[in-house]
């Protein structure tokens, strides 16, 4: 992959990368879908390069469904990383070495990138992580258990994670996290550990009900050691809208 890039890297915008923030909920854990190399023992977010006749959201569309098969995914692009020394040149050189790369034919690799930041909140039951050939491991990891990351892709990370957060009281979430049916007290998990503090109970039952943008199912949650809760979905229309317009509240 790298070597077809090189090989044609005129085709690529220079000093311009996409890295991909992608969370997913599961078994009350905000997940995040990283990538580890053979040439490193650091994992990574998803990234890439940027075509020259590419816009850049659309390049980063096309990292995050190389990356899970998904289409329409929430995107939104939150910074732009581009300090003076943001490059390891010993990471690169590591990298040109694996692949069996000259130095001089990988200079336009080795050298320096500004980066620009997308958070995208996706179902984690139907994305399929794809790793791009057999050198690479795909995996979500809890975003509390994240291991070393390489580059400054920790503070990418800590950036998406803080912005998410500062979002929460402008648009809902959940639409793209949650299963199709759900709890109040699902979608009160989620929002605590998105915030990472807890929430009253009747407090964010009047605030999430108040936005307007659930439905009350008539069924219940089956299989639980106790009262069955009931169900929920999202009111797709309003949501929308919701998340258009924005809120006017905080948690």
């Amino acid at each position: 992959m790298l070597k077809a890039i090189l090989d044609n890297k005129e085709s690529y915008q220079p000093g311009l990368s996409i890295d991909c923030v992608i969370f997913g909920f599961h078994d009350n854990q905000l997940k995040v879908l990283l990538i580890k190399t053979k040439y490193s023992d650091k994992w990574a977010l998803p990234g890439g390069f940027v075509s020259v006749n590419e816009d850049i959201d659309q390049a980063a569309v096309t990292v995050l469904h190389g990356r899970t098969g998904l289409k329409g995914i929430f995107l939104r692009q939150f910074s732009t990383f581009g300090a003076a020394r943001r490059c390891d040149v010993n990471f690169s050189n590591s990298i040109l070495d694996f692949y069996g790369i000259p130095l001089d034919k990988g200079k336009w690799f080795a050298s320096r990138f500004v980066t620009v930041g997308y958070y995208a909140l996706v179902d984690f039951l139907k994305t399929i992580p794809q790793p791009k050939g057999n050198n690479e491991t795909v995996e979500w990891i809890d975003h509390n258990a994240v291991p070393e990351l390489i580059l400054d892709h920790k503070q990418i990370l800590d950036k998406a994670l803080e912005t998410l957060r500062m979002e929460l009281n402008l648009v809902p979430v959940g639409y793209n996290l949650l299963p199709e049916k759900f709890t109040i007290p699902e979608i009160q998990k989620l929002y605590e550990t998105i915030l990472g503090r807890m929430l009253d109970r009747r407090n964010f039952l009047r605030k999430i009900t108040a936005i307007g943008i659930l439905t009350k199912l008539d069924e219940k949650k089956s299989n639980v050691a106790h009262k069955a809760p009931n169900l929920y979905s999202f009111d797709k229309e309003k949501y929308e809208a919701v998340v258009k317009n924005g809120l006017t509240q905080g948690w």
